[in-house]
């Protein structure tokens, strides 16, 4: 299940720090998972990898769009 952008884009920028940190738990989760060999869908390590990068984009367009708007 992958985070659709345009969902992520009408969150607050609280809201996305706390799916990051969530996301970064399961993934450490998933790592301890597969080291000791009870990972059952591996590809889900990937989903979460590529969550998390989704969601530190959207919170760099987040603060590069205040940053001009504060510029301006």
């Amino acid at each position: 299940m992958a985070i659709n952008a345009t969902e992520l884009r009408e969150k607050t920028v609280d809201q996305l720090r706390e799916d990051l940190v969530n996301l970064k738990k399961e993934s450490f989760n998933l790592r301890f998972q597969q080291a000791t060999n009870a990972l059952e869908n591996t590809a889900r390590m990937r989903e979460v990898r590529r969550d998390a990068a989704r969601v530190k984009t959207i919170l760099n367009e987040k603060a590069a769009a205040a940053a001009s708007t504060t510029e301006a």
